[in-house]
């Protein structure tokens, strides 16, 4: 659940402003509004930061001798902040130097053909009344400049001529062919390009040896830089609070938050000890800056890793969906990994880094938690699959294969599967094979989900008392469920469901026909109700291309559920492949190794490719199809309490 929050507004003496909020800090239970902060102390805080931040990234590239346990050097704030700073300005330096090289090689480059090339002597040899350039002319053409052009020939190769034009003018000589094209000379001579070249290098290793020395301040560093994340939350609050400008001490500013609903008392006793003046409301509905606080069981508590890895957080006036989320997820995990053999070695793994934890005394991450949850539901579905590292069925143990579900099950044959409204049309069987019936649980899925969600925001607007929409909520409902029925016709058996026809007696096309039309006018009329019918049908002609192509959705978002068959089905064959690649190495001796390589790595590869796919279609489902439908953009902001966060 979302828990309800407080808006508080706090009034203090400017004086003690200060002191103030090193109280507020130490009581961790206010989510500040936004401040945007201005100050020279702000200002060097966030100096300090940025060199921070770099000085860690320089010297995290260094490979440096791990320290034992509580032996890594310390150094004081002052000095920590001394060496980011001489850090930052070294790796500037560095970049300078490197630039510099990378400049002076390519000139050296374009002198490589001609040897040792020195400006001093062209200059000399002006004094003399002595004018050479520099020209290069592909091999073959030399022979045919003209005789009236002094040249001496340098050096040729088997494209290039190098030569020199003696008292050729300022400019280009009139009668030199065009395929000649002058050399300036370098910039400094090529000797002395050589020695900066070498001199900068020397300055890079000495740079680098700056740093591989001041590597093992890195933990310093990193303690620095977390400390000013908190030093320039505060100050930033300091700067930022608004407050009276007369002049006299007993000015007041004020701040404004949020604070749980169920820590409210708890503050009022705070700020009372405090002397602080408090003004406490509840959060209007148009108000976008209320903070997110979760609280769920233990259980539901287990998808946080996830949701906190991709950012996802609700709106405090949109729903909490952590429970369907995690349901949602679980399934989704199992199917698309679909094979019981690795979620038993992801299982395994799992328990071992846990066991780990345990015995180092750290505490166990809580991804490991969910981690061990979709393994256990990836087991269960490659048991009732009979799915297990890809290996052949008729190599499985009789136990396994009984574990499994007949008709989704690969241990058995791919017969047709009789439903009781139907055995065969035109005299011919018709039934259900596996794939089919594979088909129609992802829709299911689909339509449970999906049906969730509908009824979730009909709900909330009941609760909300706003019925009249809820009504369009329920339209969407019954578009889905006849929608439902024409993804079955359509995408995985006309004859078993018939878009047009009877089970028994009922008329099942009108049926579906009938809750999508009713369903379309209820959502038509009142998708968009919030007080006046007519206001609410007038939306909806606004937007009549996005409300009729709001059915193609529906249909789309069903379809869309068949991926979980889709993407289990090639990882199932990528596995199956890996295996007979193998198998026949795997009986001799010395490509044995050779093939437990290769089984390594070809189901390795294919985890890896199912846990992308686990992130992009098994979240997706939840995050888009799901939160579209229940109208969930996750505009949340989570709960973040201005508290101590120093490290120690």
């Amino acid at each position: 659940m979302i828990e309800p929050m407080k808006k508080v507004s706090l009034v203090l003496l400017n004086k003690e402003r200060e002191e103030a909020l090193v109280n507020l800090r130490k009581i961790g239970l206010v989510h500040l509004e936004k401040l945007e902060g201005a100050s020279e102390k702000l200002s060097a805080f966030k100096e300090a930061s940025a060199n921070a931040l770099v000085a860690e990234s320089v010297l995290g590239e260094i490979k440096a001798p791990k320290a034992k346990k509580g032996m890594a050097p310390a150094l004081s704030d002052e000095d920590t902040a001394k060496l980011c700073a001489d850090i930052v300005a070294k790796s500037e330096r560095k970049k300078q130097l490197l630039e510099e090289i990378s400049s002076d090689a390519t000139e050296l480059d374009r002198f490589s053909g001609w040897g040792t090339v020195t400006n001093e002597d062209f200059e000399y040899l002006v004094t003399k009344g002595i004018q050479l350039k520099m020209y290069e002319v592909p091999v073959e053409k030399y022979n045919q400049i003209d005789q009236q052009i002094q040249t001496i020939l340098v050096n040729k190769n088997k494209k290039t001529a190098r030569f020199m034009i003696i008292n050729g003018g300022e400019g280009r000589p009139e009668n030199l062919m065009p395929e000649a094209f002058e050399v300036p000379l370098p910039r400094i001579s090529t000797s002395l390009l050589e020695k900066e070249i070498k001199d900068d290098e020397k300055k890079v290793s000495e740079i680098e040896a700056f740093f591989a020395a001041n590597a093992k301040y890195l933990p310093s560093i990193s303690a620095f830089k977390k400390n000013l994340e908190t030093d320039i939350e505060f100050e930033n609050v300091n700067a930022g609070m608004e407050r009276e400008t007369s002049g006299d001490e007993n000015d007041l500013a004020w701040i404004s938050g949020y604070v749980p609903a169920a820590n409210l008392e708890e503050f009022k006793a705070d700020c009372a000890k405090n002397n602080w003046a408090l003004a406490y409301a509840d959060p209007e509905d148009d108000d976008l800056a209320v903070p997110t606080k979760l609280k769920n069981n233990k259980f539901v508590s287990l998808i946080y890793p996830l949701t906190d890895f991709l950012g996802t957080v609700p709106g405090y006036h949109e729903f909490d969906i952590s429970g369907w989320f995690l349901l949602f997820f679980t399934v989704f995990f199992a199917m698309i990994f679909g094979d019981g053999g690795y979620g038993a070695l992801v299982l395994v793994l799992t328990l071992l880094l846990m066991l780990k934890s345990k015995a180092s005394g750290k505490k166990v991450a809580p991804v490991f938690g969910l981690i061990t949850l979709v393994s256990i539901a990836t087991i269960v579905w490659g048991a009732v699959t009979c799915t297990w590292f890809g290996i052949p069925v008729d190599m499985l143990p009789d136990w396994l294969k009984n574990l499994s579900i007949p008709w989704i099950s690969s241990a058995y044959e791919d017969t047709l599967w009789q439903v009781p409204w139907v055995s065969e049309v035109g005299g011919k069987a018709v039934g259900l094979t596996k794939s089919q019936n594979l088909q129609i649980f992802c829709f299911s899925l689909a339509l449970v989900q999906l049906a969730v969600a509908h009824i979730k925001a009909a709900a909330r607007n009941i609760s909300l008392k706003n019925g009249l929409k809820a009504v369009g909520d329920i339209g969407s409902l019954m578009q889905l469920i006849g929608m439902f029925w024409v993804v079955l016709s359509m995408v995985v058996n006309s004859d078993v469901f018939p878009m047009l026809g009877y089970i028994g007696t009922v008329p099942v096309g009108k049926i579906e026909i009938s809750l999508i039309a009713a369903g379309f006018v209820l959502s038509f009329i009142f998708a968009n109700y919030e007080g006046s019918i007519g206001a609410s049908i007038l939306e909806s002609c606004k937007n009549i291309i996005s409300v009729l192509l709001g059915v193609v959705n529906v249909f789309s978002d069903i379809v869309s559920y068949i991926r979980l068959w889709a993407v289990g089905l090639a990882g199932a064959a990528i596995s199956e492949t890996v295996n007979t690649l193998a198998g026949p190495i795997l009986g001799h001796a010395i490509l044995f190794i050779a093939a437990i390589v290769l089984l390594l790595f070809g189901h390795g590869l294919n985890m890896i490719l199912n846990l992308l796919s686990v992130i992009v279609h098994g979240v997706r489902l939840n995050t888009l199809e799901f939160c579209t439908h229940i109208g969930m953009a996750w505009s949340g902001t989570k709960f973040n309490p201005f508290a101590e966060k120093k490290s120690s």
